[in-house]
């Protein structure tokens, strides 16, 4: 999930509150004791996750489920960096959008991945109950619950970098 130092805005961006090439407000510029304030949230909520035992992998794997179902590109290119950094292989990375078409994720990543799609798309009540099932078959309540709350929190983030439409640049991969 998000870090205040993950999602910062890189100082490539300029510190204004407005992009010039988009027009778009930085909410996080604009805003910042809001920003602040999210970013907070999650420094509790990835305390939460691993409190509850969700290594650092299943925590990324959520952050780019939920980024790749919100078309975030921004928290795409961070957490991927992070998913790497933390162990995780090139192979699922790159399968993960069709994780359930694979035998590369585990029950309990899979029972995870499950529970964040519901989370990003709530409306769907079908699908919420059945991850909610699968869920318990091999997670506990606290693990269900920083699921849960991993997604919440990367779904505000998608929404800040979106609508900020922050860069994506070649030089903030160094």
């Amino acid at each position: 999930m998000a870090t205040g130092k993950e999602h910062k805005v890189s100082a490539t961006v300029e510190v204004t509150a407005v992009s010039g090439a988009t027009g778009r407000v930085y909410l996080d510029k604009r805003s910042p004791a809001a920003y602040e304030a999210l970013v907070k949230s999650a420094d509790v909520v990835r305390t939460t996750a691993a409190e509850a035992g969700l290594d650092r992998i299943l925590v990324e794997l959520v952050n780019l489920r939920v980024s790749q179902l919100n078309g975030c590109a921004f928290c795409l290119d961070v957490h991927t960096r992070a998913a790497l950094r933390a162990g995780e292989t090139t192979r699922r990375l790159g399968v993960l959008a069709a994780w359930r078409d694979t035998e590369l994720f585990t029950e309990r990543e899979r029972a995870a991945l499950a529970l964040a799609e519901a989370t990003t798309h709530p409306a769907d009540a079908l699908a919420q109950e059945r991850a909610y099932e699968e869920a318990r078959a091999v997670l506990d309540d606290g693990a269900i619950s920083a699921v849960i709350w991993v997604a919440i929190t990367i779904n505000a983030f998608n929404r800040v970098s979106i609508l900020s439409k922050h860069p994506v640049r070649e030089t903030d991969a160094r």
